[in-house]
């Protein structure tokens, strides 16, 4: 399972994309997986004491992380047994998390054949804690999703990609499915958009086959990144770092491989976006 591994100190931007899920399947086990990333990158973040104050500091050590952590200690000891912990646990979890992303914006760049669920899921994720989502498309009207095969559900487009203002978005969301990031990426206003936001040091993810949108943008050379393992050749002669894990996060770019992922995909989807 790929955690927190950001190249460089990117808690407060990163903060995006990662709690929501991993504890909406919690077991034990990933809790202290995901508490101990956690707490590696809010250390990472707090401010080094100098020798002469850590030598004044009287009885046990109290990291900045275990201070930050300490209101949430009963959403991270949340396990999926039926406990008055666990209970109240997910309830502070719901709450925890329907106030995270207050205020926050996302666009979600599809077109013509997205995988419905790639959209939908994240999206419900994402409006849960809190955030204003925004469909971004190269055509008006709707959209159609796509279960695999067949034909799902059509989608309002809610601005196209001549109305839309990537500078008025807090993170992008880039779902998969075949024919969707095909379009997207012979698309120049929309590799300008996905663009923006890796300039502007905002949060991306993608799932699937979404990243050859990125790889059309320009921006994958250097990363560590997944997808749909069907494009890792595509990825590599990008110059990006592929490997074959659930979700993997660089330097805000949270990236997944496909629809059985995306429950650890929504998790770092929403952690990123605060």
């Amino acid at each position: 399972m790929g955690l927190f591994r950001p190249r460089r100190n990117d808690y407060g931007v990163a903060d995006f994309f990662s709690l929501l899920t991993h504890f909406s399947r919690a077991s034990a086990t990933t809790v202290v997986r995901v508490t101990s990333s956690l707490c590696e990158l809010v250390n990472a973040s707090c401010p080094r004491s100098s020798p002469n104050e850590s030598a004044k500091r009287s009885g046990p050590a109290v990291t900045c992380a275990e201070t930050t952590l300490k209101p949430y200690r009963n959403i991270l000891a949340f396990t999926t047994s039926d406990t008055p912990r666990a209970r109240e646990g997910l309830r502070e979890k719901k709450e925890f998390m329907a106030e995270k992303l207050k205020g926050k914006k996302v666009a979600i760049l599809v077109a013509d054949g997205f995988e419905q669920v790639e959209m939908t899921k994240p999206r419900e994720a994402l409006k849960a804690a809190g955030a204003e989502t925004k469909i971004v498309s190269p055509k008006s009207g709707k959209i159609q999703g796509m279960n695999h095969a067949d034909k799902g559900d059509k989608f309002d487009v809610d601005l196209t990609l001549d109305d839309a203002s990537a500078e008025e978005f807090d993170a992008l969301l880039i779902p998969g499915g075949l024919m969707n990031p095909d379009e997207l990426r012979s698309t120049p206003e929309a590799t300008d958009f996905a663009r923006h936001f890796f300039d502007a040091g905002k949060p991306v993810a993608a799932i699937c086959h979404g990243p050859w949108v990125l790889i059309d943008a320009g921006v994958v050379d250097g990363r560590t990144l997944t997808s749909w393992p069907a494009i890792q050749t595509d990825v590599k002669n990008a110059g990006g770092i592929w490997v074959d894990e659930e979700v993997v996060v660089d330097d805000g770019l949270v990236t997944s491989r496909k629809p059985d992922d995306i429950p650890a995909f929504q998790q770092e989807d929403d952690r990123r976006v605060r």
